[in-house]
């Protein structure tokens, strides 16, 4: 028996430069529950909302994840671990 002759490796993966059909950016951008309502400063004494944002670990969500802008996600951070410091919110479960 002879040997069997290959056909040379395709590339794997996209071919060529074909685009994705439609356009990413069509997303209308929504703005995040802080500026929604307005707030200047995020509370720390304010349990039920700061609670939205941690996982059920403890853990901060992303930014992406909880929707925040990256100013009011800096705002909560702070308010989160302010928070944590006094005892209102833990820092694990």
């Amino acid at each position: 028996m002879g040997k069997i002759q290959r056909s040379p490796q395709k590339r794997r993966g996209r071919s060529g430069n074909r685009r994705k059909s439609g356009f990413a950016g069509a997303r209308e951008q929504t703005q995040c529950r802080f500026c929604r309502r307005g707030i200047k400063y995020v509370d720390y004494k304010d349990i039920e909302t700061l609670a939205k944002l941690l996982t059920n670990r403890g853990k901060i969500y992303s930014r992406k994840r909880s929707g925040n802008c990256a100013g009011c996600q800096r705002k909560a951070k702070r308010a989160i671990k302010r928070a944590r410091y006094i005892g209102l919110l833990p820092f694990t479960t």
